[in-house]
């Protein structure tokens, strides 16, 4: 690990052990999507200069503030991090209204509206339900509604950040539906993070990186003994753990030498990032 690398570490190691019991964070922008729904945004703005600004959509039932862990990694990275509450989650108060797949082209409502107001080159990042989201920012083509205007790709985009996305047999994905990513992407999951069901399988979540054509600059990062909520370090912080800190720094660490490299064109976190090259160990990390 060089210089940078360790650095970036030690940061986001620092900022996942430091927290107290998580707290609701209040929104602190609200923006009007297509069909007029005010969709409610919580905002971390950069520690010191800021190095870019990240889209960040939530798992299912989940909600922005259930991932200050990482959201704090990165704000003390330099990043400013917007997150809308998208109304599948349980902390919706009109969640009634948007049952099943309603969700899906009220999540791509939320982000155009969300990325219209940043009107600015972006992040796009999420986990599970979220990290399609972000996929589909950045090229990805899953089925959408015939009212929902195609193609999902957002050219603002810069890159993707994908924990634990979906995969096919995993709800409405089918073969082939990845393939057309167009930016550099980091997909992560861990060798617990089995979906549930029968037959559930962890590597499923690497699907966009399998599908997504080489040459690209698409990563793929493997965690021993991670399961998808880290514990319950994000997306579920009732679980009773133990979380998986040092596991969640190191997948910050790797976000944010990634975000440097392909979003930010740091030539010295590229290098970095190559340096954490590795298809052993307990963060394997490959590239292609």
């Amino acid at each position: 690990m060089n210089v940078l690398s360790r650095r970036l570490f030690l940061l986001s190691a620092t900022a996942l052990t430091a927290l107290p019991v998580l707290a609701v964070t209040p929104p602190q922008l609200t923006v009007t999507a297509a069909s007029g729904r005010a969709v409610s945004v919580h905002v971390w703005k950069a520690a010191g200069k800021e190095q870019g600004r990240i889209l960040f959509s939530h798992g299912a039932l989940s909600a922005p503030w259930k991932y200050q862990r990482l959201v704090d990694a990165w704000t003390a990275a330099g990043y400013s991090v917007y997150a809308p509450l998208h109304v599948d989650s349980a902390d919706h108060p009109d969640r009634a209204s948007f049952q099943g797949m309603a969700s899906w082209p009220a999540r791509i409502e939320d982000v155009r509206a969300l990325a219209d107001h940043l009107n600015g080159p972006y992040i796009a990042a999420g986990h599970s339900y979220g990290a399609l989201v972000a996929l589909c920012l950045g090229g990805s083509a899953i089925a959408v509604p015939p009212e929902v205007k195609t193609p999902l790709r957002d050219p603002r985009a810069r890159v993707s950040l994908a924990f634990s996305p979906p995969g096919a047999g995993m709800g409405f994905i089918k073969p082939g539906d990845y393939a057309p990513l167009a930016v550099p992407a980091l997909i992560q999951t861990g060798d617990k993070d089995v979906p549930p069901g029968p037959g559930g399988d962890w590597k499923s979540h690497l699907l966009p990186y399998e599908e997504a054509a080489p040459g690209g600059d698409r990563y793929a990062l493997v965690l021993e003994g991670v399961d998808h909520y880290f514990g319950g370090g994000i997306c579920r912080p009732e679980l009773p753990g133990p979380v998986q800190s040092e596991q969640l720094a190191i997948a910050a660490d790797l976000s944010v030498l990634f975000m440097r490299a392909h979003a930010g064109g740091d030539k010295a976190a590229l290098a970095a990032l190559t340096g954490r090259l590795s298809e052993a160990g307990s963060a394997r990390l490959t590239r292609k």
